[in-house]
């Protein structure tokens, strides 16, 4: 696990083709050929980098609705899991599956096609719920879309210092989307 952490720093950092499996080793504190006891290939690292990611901040994501109540509680949720992975302890391995998705070997894209599939699909159920109860408008696959995108966007030019905690800055991204009777006052 720590490798694959590791691994997703250095793959953000650097890129995954201008970092090498030498590199990944002394990083990790280790013989580059040790990596191929637990890794077939640097292919196979990258895959579960971006595997990391999704599959942690889903299961954020699916404990966070487990425990929100109502429609408006479990969009709230959708924000802040989101934002606190991809700013916080998630943010390596979340940006390498943003932006390194072009060195995927094609054998291993549908496996993370199925982790991503599964994210949005909460997202959906969630916008869709939303949508029900008249917190937003209706066209939720678009929504989804656009709210993923520029949430996404947040690792380009949110500062820790910028005098918005992640929790706020949630808060005030969901103000955006919701209907004028449920926004919040910020």
């Amino acid at each position: 696990m720590e490798l694959v952490r590791v691994a997703a720093r250095l793959f953000r950092d650097h890129g995954f083709e201008r970092t090498t499996v030498r590199d990944l080793g002394e990083a990790i504190g280790m013989q580059s050929g040790s990596l191929f006891y637990h890794f077939r290939s640097k292919d196979d690292i990258l895959t579960a980098v971006m595997a990391l990611g999704i599959s942690s901040t889903t299961e954020k994501l699916e404990q966070a609705l487990a425990q929100a109540g109502d429609a408006h509680s479990r969009l709230a949720a959708l924000f802040h899991v989101h934002l606190n992975s991809l700013l916080g302890d998630n943010q390596a391995a979340l940006e390498v599956m943003l932006y390194e998705w072009r060195s995927v070997a094609a054998t291993e894209r549908a496996g993370l096609i199925v982790l991503r599939d599964r994210y949005e699909a909460l997202w959906q159920q969630v916008l869709d719920e939303a949508a029900a109860a008249g917190l937003i408008k209706t066209d939720t696959r678009l929504l989804r879309r656009s709210l993923l995108g520029s949430l996404h966007w947040t690792v380009h030019w949110y500062r820790q210092d910028g005098g918005l905690s992640v929790d706020e800055l949630a808060e005030r991204m969901l103000a955006l989307v919701l209907r004028d009777q449920h926004s919040m006052q910020v």
